[in-house]
């Protein structure tokens, strides 16, 4: 099922569940073992498999379990420039480094525990 913004919102929590349930069962683990791995009681878990509304701290949990956190850059992408800020910040990119005063970097690199 494709989910768009004609689905009422009980039906993309179902279908959210379903798809945790598919990842959690493609992963080969139990609802209790994944529970107790995100800290989440298993009812919370079957809740969530159930399409019921719950904490996004639970459902984030979850994802983290998985391994599937990052999927949620495509849920909410990170804030862009927009075109006015792109044209306010023309021509003010670095272009190189600038120098280290002499001596610096040698006595950085001494600090660091690499002898």
């Amino acid at each position: 099922m494709e989910l768009d913004d004609l689905h009422a919102d009980g039906v993309i929590l179902a279908e959210l569940g379903r798809r945790l349930a598919r990842c959690r069962l493609n992963a080969g683990v139990t609802q209790s073992a994944l529970a107790f791995e995100a800290g989440i009681s298993k009812r919370t878990l079957g809740r969530i498999e159930a399409g019921e509304s719950v904490q996004l701290a639970n459902f984030v949990r979850l994802l983290r379990v998985l391994g599937l956190v990052e999927n949620l850059e495509a849920l909410a992408p990170p804030d862009e420039p927009g075109p006015m800020d792109l044209l306010r910040m023309k021509g003010k990119r670095r272009q190189r480094a600038s120098s280290a005063k002499r001596g610096q970097v040698a006595q950085e690199g001494r600090g660091s525990g690499g002898s």
